[in-house]
């Protein structure tokens, strides 16, 4: 996988993790570096480490499928990009009166904005990439886009919510298209 693929879906899988560091960044009052940093580091290291899990999983399978791998892995990123297009219209329900920096709250927040990566990992597997450059570079640029987000939200608010869930499900589809075409191809 060529790294403009990859920095593409690792933008359209921290895309979630962004809108909800937005929703954060609305929420907190007192708004310091040190909370932006939590959060990003928490989304960051959740949306590195589930495509490891995915990876793992996924390593067991890929030999009983590699004729279809390519078919799974295009379904697979339609279906989040779906998913998360979808969920744009319902950030809402995602963003409740809880304190995002609550080590609870974080914890599930973390945790939803990173199953996408899980199953981004099973695609890895399917397709043999090595998973240390991917997890590197979808861990740091969920980093970064969700400490920039935590800011965005204190200072401009909803503005932009529902626009980047709409962007990062468009980019997690053009992936997996391109990723089928090629293998057609």
């Amino acid at each position: 996988m060529d790294f403009v693929t990859l920095v593409g879906i690792a933008l359209g899988l921290a895309m979630d993790a962004f809108a909800v560091s937005i929703a954060s960044g609305v929420a907190i009052k007192y708004l310091k570096i040190r909370h932006a940093l939590r959060i990003a580091f928490s989304f960051g290291m959740f949306q590195a480490v589930m495509p490891i899990i995915g990876w793992l999983s996924g390593s067991g399978l890929r030999d009983i499928i590699s004729n279809v791998d390519h078919w799974i892995t295009f379904g697979l990123l339609t279906l989040i990009g779906c998913k998360m297009m979808y969920e744009s219209n319902r950030l809402e329900s995602k963003k409740k009166n809880r304190d995002p920096l609550n080590l609870y709250v974080l914890f599930l927040l973390s945790i939803a904005t990173s199953m996408d990566a899980l199953a981004v990992g099973i695609t890895f597997a399917f397709l043999r990439i090595s998973i240390l450059t991917p997890v590197a570079v979808i861990g740091g640029i969920t980093f970064l886009l969700s400490f920039a987000g935590v800011f965005v939200g204190g200072r401009f608010g909803h503005f932009f919510e529902k626009k980047i869930e709409i962007v990062g499900g468009l980019i997690l589809i053009g992936m997996g298209i391109k990723i089928l075409v090629e293998h057609l191809t």
